[in-house]
């Protein structure tokens, strides 16, 4: 850091404490408040949809790994299970990976790679109103309080005004720019929520239709209880239920 950016770091920490206390006036936009509310949710909001993104990929790429290794030899049914989650599990390599990745993930990283340098311009118009109120309240004290000095009140007014405009500059192009990126929202994730309906679908429909291929091996009283709906009602081994429940929670 320069000595010049030390001294305002400095100034502009001897200008909070003393807003602080209240012996500066604090300028309050409420415009811009309002908007850099709604672009906090907005940031909050894709940051946690790029997450849960990244979790269901995982559970649709593991929801079958290795489970054809899992199955018991000898029996028509555990071959034909075997045969369907193999299948799956490369389906889903093949044919889901690679366009999830491109229409959700990549779109998702892309705007959350934008929120670092809106966050930085915001960070520097919060720094330029430090200035401005204290660029305020000297020129405040030297009308006040004239000074013997001619000089003092030119430059303080000439300091004044040069802060007022340079954050009145930043502010106008936040309160502009802040709106423009959230109408975008809708146009630039509308494909992607349609693309994620369309995979989840497919992996749905095809994973049902594979698993029913299966029934048919399945014993005569097996088939007719699942019919019914008691088979969910049977007890479970503890593990295989703790199982179950780890996958339907990445799924969630």
């Amino acid at each position: 850091m320069s000595w010049t950016g030390f001294k305002k770091s400095l100034n502009r920490a001897g200008t909070t404490v003393l807003q602080k206390t209240g012996q500066i006036e604090r300028i309050i936009d409420r415009e811009f408040a309002d908007e850099e509310s709604k672009y906090r949710a907005f940031e909050k909001e894709c940051q946690a949809f790029q997450r849960d993104s990244k979790h269901f990929q995982d559970a649709m790429r593991y929801v079958f790994y290795g489970a054809a290794d899992r199955t018991s030899d000898g029996a028509m049914a555990s071959h034909a299970f075997k045969s369907a989650v193999e299948e799956l599990d490369s389906g889903i390599q093949r044919e889901l990976d690679a366009p999830y990745r491109a229409t959700i993930m990549e779109p998702l990283g892309k705007m959350n790679a934008y929120f670092p340098v809106v966050n930085e311009h915001i960070a520097k118009r919060n720094k330029k109103l430090l200035d401005y109120d204290a660029a305020r309240s000297k020129l405040r004290k030297v009308i006040e309080k004239p000074s013997e000095d001619p000089t003092k009140l030119p430059k303080a007014q000439q300091e004044h005004d040069e802060a007022q405009e340079v954050f009145e500059l930043m502010n106008g192009q936040l309160i502009t720019e802040l709106p423009q990126l959230l109408d975008l929202r809708i146009p630039y994730f509308d494909p992607s929520f349609e693309a994620m309906i369309r995979m989840q679908c497919k992996f749905a429909e095809e994973g049902y239709e594979k698993m029913s291929a299966v029934q048919r091996y399945f014993a005569d009283n097996v088939r007719d209880d699942y019919a019914a709906g008691q088979l969910d009602a049977q007890p479970r081994h503890p593990m295989k239920e703790e199982s179950i429940n780890r996958v339907v929670r990445s799924i969630a």
